[in-house]
């Protein structure tokens, strides 16, 4: 047994070491991570922590700040980098880990065994270090549902009061779609164990509904009055159009920053299998095995597992019915999935549900090494425009010929400019373009420049250095 645990500490820890490394070992690719990145670049630039900013003076309302927050704080920290935007959000799926942790080992079950399943989980390992809003999302909910159930389950009001703080986090995370993540999952567990009406009346009396709520209020309110203040019309567009319109509408054309998905609906049980994978397989092989007994097993531990369960399922069901989906949607229900898997493991003896877990587990952290050498050889310099600028002229105004991506900005500190036919190349000194050959070379004869190719990247683009004969 010892040895099995071992195995099991072993595997969680390289996995999140291996994570840790690999989070300056690739660029910022084009669109998400770049466009959150330079974001969070602008943040501290601009020192508009208001704000987020989509291109200078450009509000973003799409998601409100605490991921571009966190990784300003990084930049803040090490500096314009891959590493600085991206460990925030790292330490977010430490402390989602941490978190499941504690409440496993406070309702009896393995935390070591929990924590390992969920960093080995793809989309998890995957979000801790990415940058972008879903981890930070995840752990709010995770903060709030454990608050939730361990204040119904003890009356620990402190639990309570934390609880409303997570709620908190996910709303300045992702806005009220925490809310109702938080509502799928515990309104149909309070009808299974107590019926609408006793449900509604233990609620009240088992959780600081007005305490909680004043404190979610206060770290909340503020910033949503000030940002509407700063740029008016921000609640009717994040509200109305990223919660309702985005949801509702397929291919929704409301989006000022993108283009909106359009996947068929009920996909996201198919981004829910691959993503959460290996684990996905698993959690559905040992329902089915623990079939016979299950409404028992909703009952038992205080409707602890029926909790869980509602847990993995509450993002399922809700984006079942959107077309606009990411397999990101799909995060939030992980760490259910984790607890869920080792309680259903526990009737097993220990070496052998170790032993089976540490060969799945490893799975993820190869896949892993295999993802980040593929995109650091390959793909990388596909979707992102790092390896242009590290061939440019430092102090030499460069201008995009074309689109200009967010990497482009970011790599280029906001520096790099979009050529029009209005734009004035500084003819008296060298400056750069960016582009395909086709969009460069009538701009090159037009002016009569004198150009060299400095470098042609798998994107297409390709940077000139140039200037008068």
């Amino acid at each position: 047994m010892r040895m099995n645990k071992i195995h099991l500490v072993a595997i969680l820890f390289s996995a999140l070491f291996l994570r840790l490394l690999t989070l300056g070992a690739y660029p910022l690719m084009d669109t998400t991570e770049a466009r959150y990145g330079e974001m969070a670049r602008l943040m501290v630039e601009t020192a508009n922590w208001i704000t987020p900013q989509f291109d200078y003076g450009v509000p973003f309302w799409g998601k409100p700040p605490l991921f571009t927050w966190m990784s300003a704080t990084g930049i803040m920290a090490f500096g314009v980098n891959e590493f600085a935007v991206r460990i925030p959000h790292w330490l977010a799926g430490i402390a989602v880990l941490l978190l499941v942790s504690i409440f496993a080992k406070r309702v009896g079950f393995s935390a070591l065994l929990s924590s390992t399943i969920i960093a080995t989980s793809g989309i998890f390992l995957i979000a801790s270090g990415a940058v972008m809003t879903d981890m930070a999302l995840t752990l709010g909910l995770t903060l709030a549902l454990v608050g939730f159930y361990w204040c119904w389950y003890r009356g620990d009001f402190s639990w309570g009061i934390a609880g409303f703080i997570g709620l908190a986090i996910g709303l300045l995370a992702k806005g009220p779609l925490v809310i109702v993540l938080f509502g799928a999952t515990v309104l149909p567990w309070l009808l299974i164990q107590h019926g609408l009406t006793g449900g509604m009346i233990a609620l009240w009396r088992r959780i600081p509904l007005v305490w909680g709520s004043l404190v979610l209020s206060i770290i909340v309110v503020p910033w949503y009055v000030m940002a509407e203040l700063a740029t008016p019309g921000f609640l009717d567009y994040f509200i109305v159009g990223e919660h309702i319109n985005r949801f509702l509408m397929p291919g929704w054309e409301g989006d000022l920053y993108g283009t909106a998905h359009d996947e068929p609906r009920g996909t996201i049980w198919l981004f829910w299998f691959y993503a959460a994978a290996p684990w996905s397989l698993v959690l559905p092989i040992l329902l089915y095995k623990r079939r016979h007994c299950m409404p028992a097993v909703l009952t038992q531990h205080s409707g602890l597992k029926a909790f869980l369960l509602c847990w993995v399922l509450s993002p399922l069901l809700l984006f079942t019915f959107s077309g606009n989906i990411l397999p990101a949607y799909v995060l939030p229900s992980i760490p259910a999935m984790g607890i869920l898997i080792t309680i259903l493991l526990s009737n097993k003896p220990a070496n052998s549900a170790r032993s089976w877990v540490s060969l799945t587990a490893c799975i993820t952290p190869l896949l892993l090494i295999v993802a980040t050498v593929a995109i650091y050889v390959q793909v990388g310099e596909k979707r992102s425009d790092k390896v242009l600028f590290d061939y440019a002229h430092a102090n030499t105004q460069t201008f995009y010929v074309g689109k200009r991506p967010f990497s482009g900005q970011f790599y280029s500190r906001g520096q790099a400019k979009h050529y029009t036919h209005a734009t004035l190349l500084p003819l008296d000194e060298k400056f750069q373009l960016i582009g395909t050959t086709e969009s460069v070379q009538p701009i090159i004869q037009d002016e009569q420049l004198s150009c060299i190719q400095k470098y042609t990247a798998k994107s297409g683009r390709s940077l000139f250095y140039c200037g008068k004969p």
